[in-house]
């Protein structure tokens, strides 16, 4: 794959874990000057300290995805220290089943659906506003990947919340793309299938019949596993590099197939 992100700005929030450290790990292999963002700071310097160790350009800076203030100094003070943003990698995400086990529609409380909205799309939002006065200023090729799910086109259950926001992601996406395509900035996403991440894991541990929620899991997957965050990865570097650079407003699929039929495997 060569350097194809080579000496551009990329930020990743929630880059501490799962598929945002896999894919800042990955950005950075692939030349990318790599700034993660997370609300914890030990995983976020830890996925900082994986880059440097391979001989990679990687710093950190602490965000709460929930404060907007928050947001608009983490791209200030990137697009102060770089002069632009190149890429911007939405990755960060709540479940309301990491937060509550009251998740039905009926049960859930106020304060779970402002937790979820506010990180899952509220954020994505905020980061897309705030850094696009500096993405105006790449000579490598602007672009922005944001996350949202199989989740996006079909619903689960005890997911309400979690559904919408991602199907909010998935159509901010395409109006980001309209909307400046006039910069030279695309935008685009991936929706994942399971992917064998610390939020499916501890949903998984928590299960009383671990092979039936497996099963569940996966059984929906033509290719009969989960996914892995390295998988993900090579995919958002594809969307931020130059190699995609006729796509925008596109969401790409990367569920193991699921989405391709309506059914689950015996």
């Amino acid at each position: 794959m060569g350097n194809r992100l080579d000496g551009k700005v990329c930020i990743i929030t929630g880059a501490g874990s799962g598929m945002g450290r896999a894919s800042a790990i990955e950005m950075a292999r692939q030349g990318g000057k790599v700034v993660i963002t997370d609300i914890n700071a030990a995983a976020g310097e830890d996925t900082v300290a994986a880059i440097l160790a391979e001989g990679h350009e990687a710093s950190f800076i602490p965000c709460d995805l929930r404060n907007p203030a928050a947001i608009k100094a983490l791209m200030q003070q990137v697009g102060d220290t770089y002069g632009c943003i190149d890429v911007l990698h939405n990755n960060a995400a709540v479940h309301e089943t990491d937060l509550t086990d009251k998740t039905s529609i009926e049960e859930m409380g106020d304060d779970i659906w402002d937790i979820v909205y506010e990180v899952n799309l509220r954020a994505v939002w905020l980061a897309i506003k705030h850094a696009v006065p500096f993405m105006k200023n790449s000579t490598k090729g602007a672009a922005i990947v944001n996350v949202a799910s199989t989740g996006s086109f079909v619903a689960y259950p005890m997911a309400g919340v979690y559904c919408a926001t991602k199907g909010g992601v998935h159509m901010l996406t395409k109006a980001a793309a309209v909307d400046l395509a006039k910069f030279n900035i695309r935008c685009n996403c991936y929706c994942p299938g399971a992917i064998r991440t610390p939020m499916l894991e501890k949903y998984f541990a928590a299960a009383e019949d671990k092979d039936q929620i497996m099963s569940v899991l996966t059984g929906a997957h033509l290719i009969p596993r989960l996914g892995e965050p390295e998988e993900i990865a090579k995919l958002a570097c594809f969307l931020a590099s130059e190699d995609s650079s006729f796509i925008t407003g596109a969401a790409y699929v990367i569920d193991g197939g699921t989405l391709a039929w309506r059914g689950t495997r015996a």
